[in-house]
């Protein structure tokens, strides 16, 4: 989890997408892109047929522009930072305070992935996320964004015993909602592992949560 502290002071719990699902999604997006380029390029060649080579190599530039640049950004901008390959694996990119992108960090991010992506097949890419300590490329640096994950699987919760025979009627009647979170969180780990725990260590934790809780 990486913390990010905001201007307001709020620390952010980010967890940073690592170079393996990174990977995942940009091979599915290129895949898709790469796809409409080449159906588009094959539609482009018949019909600029009857133009000079000129022309036709100004509309390949145009064409390839507009597929592998200009609808990534596109889509980045308008979908807040989920393309198809990030929403398929689970990611997104945002600000680094946390905050969802615009058209200038999609835009900065695309034109420096023309460089690390496909002018490097990637490389550049790799070796930046694998220096950084959030796993950031350089157009992430450049760009001030930060891709996280946002499907994370959930931890494992041990089940809390029920509470004894006698004392079970009795618990209805109480009213708990004064309790801190964090002395019910330490009540329910202590309940989770009292079997485990030495008698004496046991009875004096017991102890001690039973004042805090009274």
């Amino acid at each position: 989890m990486s913390d990010l502290v905001t201007g307001d002071a709020v620390v952010l719990g980010l967890r940073p997408a690592r170079l393996p699902s990174r990977a995942l999604a940009i091979l599915l997006d290129l895949a898709v892109y790469v796809t409409g380029y080449l159906i588009l390029t094959i539609g482009l060649t018949a019909a600029t047929a009857s133009l000079d080579e000129a022309a036709q190599a100004a509309v390949a530039v145009a064409s390839f522009l507009l597929l592998l640049v200009g609808v990534p950004i596109a889509v980045e901008t308008l979908s807040h930072g989920r393309s198809l390959g990030k929403l398929a694996c689970g990611l997104r990119v945002v600000r680094d305070d946390g905050g969802p992108i615009r058209f200038r960090h999609a835009l900065v991010r695309g034109a420096m992935g023309v460089v690390e992506l496909l002018m490097t097949f990637g490389s550049v890419a790799c070796i930046a996320s694998l220096v950084s300590a959030r796993g950031r490329r350089v157009g992430d640096v450049f760009a001030g964004t930060l891709v996280i994950r946002e499907r994370v699987p959930g931890a494992r919760v041990m089940p809390v015993p029920a509470p004894p025979p006698w004392l079970a009627g009795r618990f209805s009647g109480l009213d708990l909602s004064a309790v801190p979170d964090g002395l019910w969180l330490a009540i329910r780990q202590y309940l989770t592992r009292m079997n485990q725990l030495d008698p004496q260590v046991g009875a004096a934790m017991a102890a001690r949560l039973a004042d805090d809780l009274v």
